[in-house]
Order: C-alpha cells, then structure tokens, then sequence
C-alpha cells in the first residue's frame, strides 16, 4: 500500500479498537508523523502491511499522551 493508505489504515485502526472520534484518531497519528514515527515507513514499502498498522495503531495510542514527540520512536 501506499505511505498514504498506511496512515489512513493507522488513523482506521485507532479509531475502530480504541472508541475515540475519528478526528482525534486522525489527531494522533499526525502528531505521531511530526514526530517522525513513520519516516523508516516513507522509506521502506515493505513495512506498510495491515499486522504493521495495527502494532503501530497500538503504539501510538499507548503513546498519545506523552508530551515528549520522542515517546513516539522505537
């Protein structure tokens, strides 16, 4: 997929499993992408597969909030 239907998969997964509006879903994983959480995804196609969007949905709302972008690196 591309790195734009991989976000949209996160935003999707976060707003489906974790009951929050899909604006704030879509909030999210924005500030996630300022903070350079899916810059190795731009880079590596072979990282944006559905298994990989729900780990990272996870992460990011685990994350979500921390005040520190780099809580959003692994």
């Amino acid at each position: 997929m591309t790195y734009e239907e991989y976000l949209d998969e996160v935003t999707t997964q976060i707003y489906e499993k974790y009951d929050v509006t899909e604006a704030d879903a879509v909030k999210f994983v924005v500030r996630a992408q300022a903070a350079e959480f899916f810059s190795l995804h731009d880079d590596k196609p072979e990282m944006r597969t559905l298994e990989r969007a729900e780990l990272d949905a996870k992460t990011i709302y685990e994350q979500r909030n921390k005040s520190n972008p780099k809580a959003f690196r692994k």
